[in-house]
């Protein structure tokens, strides 16, 4: 588990997948994370909160444990922990802020976030898809160096949104909509997630619901498994072969 005060040097990561708390990572997206470190690219998770207090949960510490065990399920290489106030996370200068230090320090291709609210759960996700799409332009903004402890200006070439796989299939009003084949990484997504004592222990069959929810995913379009993001703008495929999975 690493901080957000680690140095310039830092190895740059290809990927960076935001959540709000441990674990919201891994439901939304944990079988993509999984098969990309298996393809060779530095995948990294960022944790705006701690995620506690939490009704089930022995603290910050065992919950930190919990989330760089899944980290390592997944092959992650570096899980990120902003420390920003878990219930009380909200969008503002400051978490914005924080977020594309992040953002300029380890330099990602692509970003993955919540891409909508998650009705009767966390007002968190929400708070956390607002600061997630500020932090990527601010990311960018140059002559405005004070704000980011000299860390040097990042385009990120491409922003995702996830939703959590309990959540409707698709994001209202967003016509960007892709799956990936997570057949082969499912059991890793699974394995990831059971690795949150605290918070799936308790739940009855939430590895079943979680299992269910990428086969359906699936098999809309005749595969085994899968998850779905939207674009936060349209983008060209090269190949239309390769475009179209063939």
């Amino acid at each position: 588990m690493t901080s957000a005060t680690t140095d310039m040097t830092d190895e740059p990561l290809d990927v960076i997948a935001v959540g709000s708390h441990p674990d919201d990572v891994e439901v939304a997206c944990g079988g993509t994370l999984a098969k990309l470190a298996a393809s060779g690219y530095r995948v990294g998770i960022v944790d705006l909160t701690d995620g506690e207090p939490t009704p089930f949960s022995d603290g910050p510490e065992a919950r930190m444990k919990e989330a760089q065990a899944a980290a390592d399920v997944l092959g992650v290489a570096e899980r990120i922990q902003l420390d920003l106030p878990n219930r009380r996370l909200f969008d503002c200068f400051e978490h914005r802020v924080e977020l594309a230090k992040v953002f300029r320090r380890y330099r990602p291709r692509i970003v993955i976030g919540f891409g909508d609210k998650t009705p009767m759960a966390s007002p968190d996700h929400f708070q956390s898809m607002l600061i997630t799409d500020a932090a990527v332009f601010y990311s960018r903004l140059s002559k405005w160096d004070a704000y980011f402890d000299g860390l040097p200006v990042h385009k990120i070439e491409r922003q995702l949104y996830f939703r959590l796989a309990i959540e409707p299939m698709t994001l209202a009003g967003n016509p960007y909509h892709f799956l990936i084949d997570i057949s082969e990484t499912l059991d890793q997504k699974i394995a990831s997630m059971q690795c949150y004592h605290s918070q799936f222990a308790h739940k009855h069959a939430m590895d079943d619901r979680i299992r269910a929810a990428a086969v359906m995913t699936g098999s809309i379009a005749g595969i085994a498994a899968a998850e779905v993001f939207a674009a936060a703008r349209p983008f060209a495929a090269g190949d239309l072969f390769s475009a179209v999975g063939l």
